[in-house]
């Protein structure tokens, strides 16, 4: 405990540090030993390899117990630390403070470098005669990845952020001038609610760990080159590109997944500057890992499959720079702030780009070239252009994604698109037409040589039974209402399920190795399928006739959103919606499960309810970060598509007074003004009250009634009106209570709030048998109402099968891969 400061846990955070330090000095050391291990002459000597080793083996630990001391932190709300304090709370559940752990910049390079010592020590293990000059590329990555966590000053340059940075250190207060400042910090700043899903504690770790995996063909790639083993690293590197593309792009569509279930822009993909660059390296290394095959099966494409793969890492690096150093500023809901380490970030793209360049250029004259062209009727030829469409659609997402880079390199003040939606689904949609067509027909090609005849028949004969399947599809989904381009997606789209469906019968007939390439391309096609129906043909379930909502910042130009796409629900008052009957019945406040309950109906033609069910959808703040209110959608999930909901406004939500008992002991006086003018009923046992949205039954007189912790005497009398309140088909039960104490006389009114109501007992009218009851009743302004959108998703769930077919596939692949490569 520090002398000046009183209750700070420092022992955790210096023990953390020193093990930052730690794993700084043994990846650089384990990179220079690998480097000499590499170089050296005497083939013998194995001091420089076991040394390597060592550093590699404590480079892990160092990483380990910084992992180990940063959740010690976290899960013990230590929040004399910034992280802890910037990135939890303590009423975090204890699955929200794990993904509290990668939530900042430091805990994601953490994760990034722990996976990368995971590969390694795997590496190790496997990769016999490929060990020194690969772990010399895998340990300098690592390095320059502990480098980000040291938050160390040099010279005066600070190099790194350490997630061990104390708060009084970080943020420059008067109160951490005091001895005793942690009395008046108790809590964290919290989580952003919109990272509150459960997708986010999956979804990190999987992008990072194929972030991870990228680094291994190429460092394969560059190990080949600087051994002169040009050939042999070919094999050894297919199995984990595809390892890696499956995770990367099983990462991706996580990503997807959140952000479809809890933002609401009202879809799965938005062209976010950080989401494009995410499948960046995903492009080019799916591009280089066909031209990989291409190379092994035929001997062609060998620098443009280097050259790919080598890309493929650089832009991991790349799309870690546009996510982390703040350069996008606010074009991008993903970014991080810049931490002060955009210099860092450069020099790690340069150190590799470097490495990659050099070795190119000077082995450029002894990479193997075959003098021979491709047939063009070969499998090799139209999967090598496959790959540089797959890397020309990177190169424009790169263009466009980067123009905040441009301007701040040559500075110019070039603007994005004006509807950079509509740009980027044009422009990538043309490409996806010609990549879904090139992966059917090049199924009917062989390698080298192909029966020209045959493949022209089955090509055309597949494409024609495609254009009527993607005619009817078109027609039937409404399709053709969109642009030409689309609707050749989906003929490329049905024409790569055809034909790799093709493929794949024949595979399960005998030739199983070729089941792989086929699964993969037909998930890809159902992914596109989905993804075009369920976001092309969306349908708006809460149409709002009227065109208008009395709200500010609803307009047909958008503003908070489009009232023609919204409705006005209020509580208890079903509103018709398409098919729907949607009755908004009240909410939960309370945390954590805190909802809007929106109850959903559908008719059949005689009225009956043929279906109901309640979706829950939110709307989340974090007041300690000053966030502003995140709607939260809440979805229904069908066989053959979706019904989407999210809040987009609510009315606010006034105090309540500070002590309603003595409020209510008045009849609820401080409250009248939310009510319209009270109506008094004289009524007898029995009776019926009718109201504008239904009526009140007077059950009883109950002669024992009770008001809490108000004691009665002997002469005292409280007496008890049993009321049945009956609103829009829901029943409730109201006591207001009439009281002599003291021979002084008190009501205490009962609010039915989902009716909207105040009831008081007001009077005891004994020669008529009767009792006076007066009625409150809010008017359509004051009662509690949300604006809430309704979408359907149509097929959607083609993309999410898609997805699973596509990882299946990738997985029968890495069998049949390194199932040869054991063979060899």
């Amino acid at each position: 405990m520090d002398k000046a400061f009183q209750g700070e846990h420092l022992l955790p955070g210096h023990i953390g540090q020193i093990f930052v330090i730690l794993s700084f000095g043994a990846a650089l050391l384990s990179t220079i030993s690998y480097y000499f291990a590499t170089t050296t002459a005497d083939k013998l000597d194995k001091s420089w390899h076991r040394m390597a080793r060592i550093g590699f083996y404590a480079n892990t630990i160092a990483i380990l117990g910084v992992a180990v001391c940063l959740f010690y932190v976290i899960y013990n709300h230590y929040f004399e630390y910034h992280y802890a304090w910037s990135y939890t709370s303590r009423s975090l559940p204890v699955y929200y403070i794990v993904s509290g752990f990668w939530n900042g910049q430091e805990g994601g390079f953490l994760l990034w470098t722990f996976w990368q010592a995971v590969i390694g020590n795997f590496l190790i293990w496997k990769a016999k005669s490929w060990e020194k000059p690969v772990m010399t590329v895998i340990s300098l990555s690592q390095l320059v990845l502990a480098s980000m966590l040291l938050g160390i000053e040099f010279f005066n340059v600070r190099i790194g952020s350490s997630p061990f940075l104390l708060l009084r250190d970080a943020i420059e207060a008067p109160i951490f001038s005091r001895p005793d400042y942690l009395n008046f910090i108790k809590d964290g700043q919290g989580m952003n609610p919109l990272l509150q899903n459960y997708w986010m504690v999956i979804h990190p770790p999987t992008l990072f760990l194929g972030q991870a995996l990228v680094v291994v063909p190429f460092a394969y790639a560059i190990a080949g080159l600087w051994q002169k083993r040009y050939k042999e690293w070919v094999n050894e590197a297919i199995p984990y590109a595809l390892f890696g593309a499956m995770v990367l792009g099983t990462g991706v569509i996580m990503g997807s997944l959140w952000a479809y279930e809890s933002l609401n822009f009202g879809g799965f993909w938005a062209w976010d500057p950080v989401e494009n660059g995410s499948i960046f390296p995903w492009l080019t290394l799916v591009g280089g890992l066909h031209v990989l095959i291409v190379y092994k099966n035929t001997g062609h494409s060998y620098f443009t499959a280097t050259f790919l793969v080598l890309l493929s890492f650089i832009m991991v690096l790349y799309s870690s720079f546009l996510a982390r150093s703040g350069v996008l500023g606010e074009t991008s809901v993903h970014a991080f702030t810049d931490l002060g380490m955009f210099d860092q970030l450069v020099a790690y793209i340069v150190i590799f780009l470097f490495i990659a360049v050099y070795f190119l250029i000077v082995r450029r004259k002894e990479l193997p070239i075959t003098k021979k062209d491709e047939d063009t009727y070969s499998r090799e030829f139209w999967m090598f252009v496959g790959a540089i469409f797959l890397g020309l659609s990177c190169f424009h997402l790169i263009l466009v994604t980067s123009i905040p880079v441009w301007n701040r390199m040559f500075g110019t003040k070039v603007a994005p698109p004006t509807d950079s939606v509509g740009h980027y689904n044009i422009v990538q949609a043309s490409f996806g037409m010609v990549i879904t067509l090139l992966t059917g027909f090049t199924q009917f090609l062989k390698y080298k040589k192909t029966d020209i005849t045959r493949f022209f028949i089955t090509t055309l004969l597949y494409l024609a039974v495609a254009v009527i399947i993607a005619a009817v599809i078109i027609y039937a989904t409404g399709l053709y209402k969109l642009q030409f381009v689309f609707m050749l997606v989906m003929l490329g789209s049905i024409y790569s399920l055809l034909a790799n469906g093709k493929v794949l019968a024949d595979a399960l007939k005998g030739k199983f190795k070729l089941a792989g390439s086929a699964v993969a391309h037909i998930g890809f096609a159902l992914m596109l399928v989905g993804a075009l129906i369920a976001a092309g043909t969306r349908g708006v379930v809460s149409k709002n006739d009227k065109g208008s909502i009395d709200i500010a910042g609803f307009n047909r130009d958008g503003g908070v959103g489009d009232a023609r796409e919204n409705v006005m629900i209020y509580k208890n008052e079903p509103v018709k919606m398409g098919d729907y009957m949607v009755t908004y019945l009240g909410d939960s406040l309370a945390a954590p499960n805190h909802y809007f309950k929106v109850d959903y109906k559908r008719l059949d033609a005689t009225g009956k309810v043929s279906e109901e069910f309640t979706l829950k959808p939110d709307v989340l703040t974090n007041p300690q970060m000053g966030s502003l209110p995140s709607p939260s959608p809440d979805t229904k999930h069908f066989l053959f598509h979706d019904l989407y909901t999210h809040i987009t406004a609510l009315p606010v939500v006034n105090e309540k007074p500070a002590d309603e008992q003595a409020d209510a002991a008045h009849g609820g006086e401080n409250d009248d003004k939310n009510y319209d003018a009270p109506v008094v009923y004289e009524v007898s046992m029995g009776d019926t009250i009718r109201f504008r949205e239904g009526y009140i039954i007077l059950k009883s007189l109950n002669k024992e009634a009770q008001v809490q912790n108000i004691p009665l005497a002997a002469n005292d009398i409280a007496i008890g009106a049993k009321l049945v309140v009956v609103s829009h088909d829901k029943t409730y039960e109201a006591e207001p209570v009439y009281m002599i104490k003291n021979k002084s006389v008190f009501d205490f009114a009962r609010k039915v709030d989902d009716a909207g109501l105040k009831l008081r007992l007001t009077k005891i009218i004994p020669d008529k048998n009767k009792v006076e009851i007066t009625v409150y009743q809010q008017p359509e302004n004051k009662k509690p109402w949300i604006v809430m959108r309704a979408l359907d998703f149509p097929y959607i769930n083609f993309l999410w099968a898609g997805t699973v077919i596509m990882i299946i596939g990738f997985l029968l692949s890495i069998f049949r891969r390194s199932k040869e490569l054991k063979t060899v």
